[in-house]
């Protein structure tokens, strides 16, 4: 099984497939491919017809598309109960994921992760100031807190127990932490969004991961 990836400090669509095989105790190997570099493109084709990543090879198949990889863990690994296992929060939980895997865009592009915006690291850059970004991150709290409100009781992360909603909500809290995001002043008035955004930070196989990226980055 190979996962082919592009660079950890700031491949956020490389970072959710990653987490989730983690959690399954997948064995995997790494292929990672440098992003905006001349050959880039080049290095993607010899993976993947949609020119993107991440792209999972297994069984000679290759899957694209983060949320497709995710989708076969959860039927490769049931044991991993990458969903949650009450049918209401299943159906929530996938219901945000797909929200997070098609919008934000305006949070996407404002607040972007790149070679100078890493996901992990010390550097830090100011707050986004634009009303669609704004209306972003409302959502995104909006999300957090009903979630954790009706469905998380059972742990500190979305529903409870860690799923496939987690992983697709990882970049959104490096991105809240890069960009120093207050999310008291978007509707986040107990602290149970920023509570969460802390959890999914302190993960240990997403310390793990920005532990890697910066290792190959010096």
């Amino acid at each position: 099984m190979e996962l082919v990836i592009g660079d950890k400090l700031y491949s956020t669509w490389s970072l959710r497939p990653w987490l989730v095989l983690k959690r399954c105790g997948a064995d995997f190997t790494e292929t990672v491919v440098r992003l905006n570099r001349p050959d880039t493109a080049d290095q993607i084709a010899r993976h993947s017809a949609a020119g993107r990543v991440p792209v999972l090879k297994v069984d000679g198949e290759t899957i694209w598309d983060s949320l497709a990889i995710s989708v076969w863990c959860a039927e490769r690994y049931p044991e991993a109960r990458l969903w949650p296992v009450d049918a209401h929060a299943r159906w929530h939980a996938r219901s945000a994921v797909c929200e997070m895997h098609s919008g934000f865009m305006a949070l996407r592009n404002e607040c972007a992760m790149a070679p100078d915006h890493a996901m992990v690291g010390p550097d830090r850059s100011a707050p986004p100031t634009g009303a669609d970004t704004a209306a972003d991150i409302g959502r995104l709290v909006q999300i957090f807190r009903e979630a954790r409100t009706r469905f998380g009781a059972g742990g500190d992360y979305l529903y409870g127990e860690w799923s496939i909603a987690d992983a697709f909500f990882t970049p959104v809290a490096a991105r809240f932490r890069h960009f120093q995001i207050d999310l008291a002043a978007h509707g986040d008035v107990d602290g149970v969004a920023g509570a969460y955004v802390e959890a999914l930070l302190a993960q240990p196989d997403f310390i793990a991961w920005g532990d890697q990226a910066l290792a190959n980055a010096a």
